[in-house]
């Protein structure tokens, strides 16, 4: 059986650790654009709800921070970890700084993007708080505006469970 092209790509956690998605094959992954100074960051407190009720039933949260958005988290990796942790009690795994749009698009989210287009098929992240849902299998299911409340999205994560 062949893995999913997303499991075989390198991330670097917030803590400067590179590896790869394989670590989170087999569960459902909800991966998030995050800043620190936006008006979608109180999501963080949903997302971390999410997490902590169905983290044990196979859900992972990944947060990646991104500063292409009006300049939204202009803080280092270890400042952006601190205030998640500290203001929204953050668990889930947040990731370094990175980019979701333009020449420098790291591969995760290029990946994401042309699985699960934005609107009218738009191949940009339109702004923080865009969610991207992934099956067990690895396979992008479907794209969240910045809009949409963790909450609001929690039936569509419980099916895929």
């Amino acid at each position: 059986m062949t893995t999913a092209p997303l499991y075989d790509i390198e991330v670097t956690d917030i803590k400067g650790q590179t590896r790869t998605l394989a670590n989170y094959a087999g569960k459902v992954l909800l991966i998030v654009n995050t800043a620190s100074k936006c008006g979608f960051t109180p999501q963080l407190e949903g997302l971390q709800s999410l997490y902590s009720e169905l983290g044990d039933r196979g859900l992972a949260v990944l947060g990646f921070p991104c500063n292409q958005f009006m300049n939204q988290d202009p803080a280092d990796n270890s400042e952006i970890s601190e205030f998640c942790s500290l203001n929204y009690g953050v668990s889930f795994p947040m990731f370094a700084k990175l980019q979701v749009n333009g020449p420098e698009t790291h591969p995760l989210f290029r990946l994401l993007k042309e699985e699960a287009p934005g609107m009218m098929g738009s191949k940009k992240v339109k702004w923080n708080f865009t969610k991207f849902l992934v099956n067990r299998d690895g396979q992008v299911v479907r794209r969240y505006p910045p809009t949409a409340k963790p909450e609001t999205i929690r039936d569509d994560i419980v099916e895929l469970l």
